[in-house]
């Protein structure tokens, strides 16, 4: 058997760059690429003596297909003519080494390991989505999105997942039967051990085969968005697993890793930490980044453990971490590359988004590189998620003590372009689901979960709903059972599905619920110190001048005639009210409308009175 190292696809270009930390599209590159004779392997081993390609094509013969160096830079190759689409092959490095491909675009199902020869040609169908997204990625526009574990969002009769294929209408319908915008799927990216949820990635390329090949992947996004609907991934820099087939150790050296482990090994995960100091680390985690965006047309990446990477003593005690050369606890290297991820994103894909979760104050996560920020589009606000669900837990006897954790969101609510996130983190682990976090019997149990969904709605921000949620499933999430899709057989359950999809309707079709959603013209308080009552009222604006009145009573107990000061006179219509009886609610409301009075309160010159429902949110528009 020989190897040809003819008609390689590097150019002296290519190695400059991914030399440099500056080459974003190394997929194009690195691998196996298949050629009009055989395939084209690569890979960088830089500290190795020997490289070979051994696959079902050669037996796995270890010495058969020896690669060629190619120059200083660290990368070996050469064309195999044996080796076709389907292929099945790994990279033996020196003596023992037996590593699957960096690059790999496509990979065995775990636990196997082999990377597989790949051809990735499809026909995409989504044109018009992709010509319009730029305006529905703005952060203007209404974000609503619908976290997803793929593997268990619903089974086969068998108690198998979903393919990609078999997601992909199912997922659809409930998606803009809930009024979703986007989905957000945890990490889709291959991974060894099923329980991480793919948040312990070892193929930063590649669509987990667990569900479909790499086309099968590609048909989900492309329909998605035939549909109308966005797609975000979970997206994982921080760190991967330590499997001797992997990542780690790669050419007999910490490659990829640190090789101290007090800045190379996370205490938390037992995970390896790239080295973000390294330049062709830089260009695999930029290219990888950019290959999601580039072949599967997604619109989004949210990145993963975002605190992880910025802090040296990330979870570590005094002597487990080493400052960086000024003495600090920031790890420099990190935030530089962030910022190099953030420009390359939007320098390629201008009408994406970046999305940070970052649970410090770490100033300026979602401002732009040139004023010192870190460049993503968008953050979580943890602080707002923590703060809420600790005054919800609550008896409502109780809330009026709390009544901080409501409002001192709007201290810092523009300080970045902030994401509401009610993620699976928050129902995994023990932590009970979201409506089993509620107090009271079930009736007030619902009616709190409704009357959550409404102030998170009504806040300024995109929203963001792990999968389950939405039916208000009893129990917490198991990554490996289905959602318990038969409670919306019952009403109440029901009831929050269509709740959630009103209130969806109202934030895409109401320009005051969304358009000023990161700027603080978008919000103004009516009164946000009536604690004795648990009461709070703001207004939500649009460009326009146009206001929505949002009023939540956070008590079992009905406000009659409580009064509140509006900026204009006139009819406010109640456009939703989450004690509705269509949502399970007790039908306490206001007749449809009322009128403001010439009667000055709040700092305003009318004011209306209205019934506040018990353990609910209205909101009034002004016609």
């Amino acid at each position: 058997m020989t190897i040809r190292t003819d008609s390689s696809p590097i150019t002296e270009d290519d190695l400059y760059l991914f030399n440099e930390g500056t080459h974003a599209r190394m997929y194009e590159k690195l691998g196996a690429r298949l050629q009009k004779r055989g395939t084209h392997f690569a890979v960088w081993a830089p500290s190795a003596y020997r490289v070979s390609v051994a696959g079902d094509f050669n037996g796995w013969d270890a010495v058969a297909h020896l690669l060629e160096p190619r120059g200083s830079s660290g990368i070996w190759e050469g064309v195999i003519d044996e080796a076709s689409n389907g292929s099945l092959y790994k990279f033996r490095i020196n003596d023992s080494l037996e590593k699957t491909d960096p690059y790999g675009s496509f990979y065995e199902i775990a636990p196997k390991q082999a990377a597989i020869v790949w051809d990735l040609s499809y026909d995409w169908s989504d044109a018009e989505w992709m010509s319009s997204r730029a305006n529905r990625n703005d952060l203007y526009a209404p974000m609503s999105i619908y976290e997803v574990h793929m593997g268990s969002w619903r089974h086969k009769a068998q108690g198998e997942s979903l393919s990609y294929r078999e997601l992909a209408e199912p997922l659809a319908d409930h998606v803009l039967g809930c009024g979703f915008t986007h989905v957000e799927f945890l990490p889709v990216t291959e991974h060894p051990f099923y329980g991480s949820w793919g948040y312990q990635t070892t193929g930063f390329f590649a669509p987990t085969s667990r569900f479909g090949t790499p086309q099968d992947f590609m048909y989900l996004v492309d329909y998605l968005h035939q549909r109308g609907i966005g797609v975000i991934l979970d997206w994982v820099p921080s760190h991967f697993p330590t499997d001797d087939w992997a990542l780690g150790n790669f050419d007999g050296t910490h490659l990829y890793e640190h090789a101290d482990p007090k800045l190379g090994i996370h205490p938390d995960w037992g995970s390896y930490i790239f080295n973000y100091g390294r330049n062709e680390v830089r260009s695999f985690l930029l290219s990888s980044a950019i290959s999601w965006l580039d072949r599967y047309h997604i619109d989004g990446l949210r990145v993963d453990a975002v605190a992880s990477m910025l802090y040296l003593d990330y979870s570590r005690k005094h002597g487990e971490w080493i400052p960086n050369q000024y003495g600090g606890r920031e790890n420099l290297d990190a935030i530089a590359f962030l910022r190099q991820f953030n420009e390359t994103v939007y320098a390629n894909y201008p009408d994406t988004q970046t999305i940070a979760e970052e649970s410090t104050a770490w100033p300026g996560v979602s401002r732009p590189t040139y004023v010192g920020g870190l460049g993503f589009g968008l953050k979580w606000d943890m602080g707002w998620m923590h703060d809420t669900l600790h005054y919800f837990q609550r008896e409502p006897i109780h809330r009026q003590y709390h009544h901080s954790n409501l409002t001192f969101r709007m201290l810092y609510a523009f300080n970045e372009n902030f994401v509401l996130p009610l993620s699976h983190d928050e129902v995994v682990h023990g932590k009970g689901s979201l409506i089993g976090k509620m107090p009271g019997d079930d009736w007030q149990k619902f009616a709190n979960l409704r009357l959550l969904y409404g102030y998170m709605w009504g806040q300024p921000a995109k929203k963001l709903l792990f999968m389950g949620a939405e039916i208000a499933q009893w129990r917490e999430w198991a990554s490996n059972d289905e959602l318990d899709w038969s409670l919306l057989d019952q009403a109440p359950h029901e009831g929050i599905r269509r709740w959630l999809a009103d209130l969806n309707a109202a934030y895409r079709r109401e320009a005051a619920l969304h358009e000023l959603d990161v700027e603080p013209g978008g919000f103004e308080w009516v009164d946000a110190n009536d604690a004795s009552n648990s009461v709070v009222t703001f207004l939500r604006k649009a460009r326009s001048g146009e206001s929505i009145l949002v009023a939540c009573n956070f008590t079992p107990v009905p406000r009659y005639t409580y009064r509140i000061g509006v900026p204009a006179g006139g009819t406010w219509r109640e456009i939703l009210n989450s004690d509705a009886a269509i949502y399970g609610g007790s039908d306490v409301g206001n007749y449809g409308e009322v009128e403001a009075l010439p009667i000055g309160l709040h700092g305003r010159p009318r004011s209306i009175t209205v019934t506040l429902p018990p353990l609910a949110v209205v909101m009034f528009k002004h016609v």
